[in-house]
């Protein structure tokens, strides 16, 4: 039998170390569709997308838009997917990571965030009705401990709202160089709480990795070009973006409210 073509992706380290550490043997199929398959590798979810797709940081991305060339989508057609020697097999092809993809959000500068939250005290900031409501639940700022348990696994599908809001305010003060020794407890001790791939996000945002969208948003902060970015970000998914932004903005007025008190 001839071995099957080796597919070229491109991943993070962390998801390349992952794989190496891996056990051999099957990995299940938590979800797939035209554009993205997300995998139960060890307890950790593991996604392998297509270009058209987002490129969520914990994924193996290809070139192609679509998977539909690579495995059938059809939810009835089986498909064999196992790690085999720190490599990912679907249906016996080999997807082999060619190149390395910085996921981390970008430092932020304390001159942007100054920059950032002075001009958005000019700006009007209107909520989607669904952010809206659940800001308006969790309370005032800073974000507390307990808030947390108001937003993991809160919303609906395979990413909830409160996780993406969560994320977007870990994943600030990531790049701003802060820890958030109390409010990182609480989120690991309601992981179970949400799906996989959300508590995939969440321990990635822990370490600071991002969508692209936002890290060109923090790259943008405190620019001409903020604004666009913010649309941008925002513009991903049904509500994902949305409340990546809006906890990336919860966190940008915490650290200028922080900033300005130890002035």
């Amino acid at each position: 039998m001839t071995p099957a073509r080796a597919i070229p992706v491109s991943a993070s380290p962390r998801v390349r170390d992952r794989l190496a550490v891996a056990a051999d043997g099957p990995v299940r199929v938590l979800h797939r569709g035209r554009h993205a398959i997300y995998l139960d590798l060890e307890g950790w979810c593991v996604g392998v997308v297509g270009s058209a797709a987002v490129a969520v940081p914990c994924a193996l991305r290809l070139g192609a838009s679509d998977l539909s060339w690579l495995v059938s989508v059809s939810v009835s057609a089986p498909v064999q997917v196992q790690v085999r020697d720190g490599i990912l097999h679907l249906d016996d092809a080999p997807l082999t990571i060619g190149r390395l993809v910085e996921v981390r959000a970008p430092a932020l500068r304390l001159a942007q965030l100054h920059r950032s939250l002075a001009a958005s005290a000019r700006r009007h900031r209107s909520l989607r009705p669904e952010v809206a409501e659940l800001v308006a639940d969790v309370g005032g700022r800073p974000l507390e401990p307990a808030a947390v348990g108001r937003l993991v696994g809160r919303g609906d599908g395979l990413t909830p709202l409160g996780d993406d809001l969560l994320c977007g305010w870990l994943a600030l003060h990531r790049a701003a160089g802060m820890t958030t020794p109390a409010i990182d407890a609480a989120v690991l001790a309601l992981l179970h709480r949400t799906t996989l791939l959300s508590a995939t996000l969440l321990d990635c945002a822990l370490h600071g990795e991002v969508l692209p969208q936002f890290a060109a948003y923090v790259a943008a902060l405190g620019t001409p070009h903020e604004p666009t970015a913010a649309a941008a970000l925002a513009a991903v998914g049904h509500t994902s973006g949305a409340g990546l932004l809006h906890g990336a903005h919860l966190a940008l007025t915490e650290l200028g409210a922080s900033i300005g008190a130890a002035a």
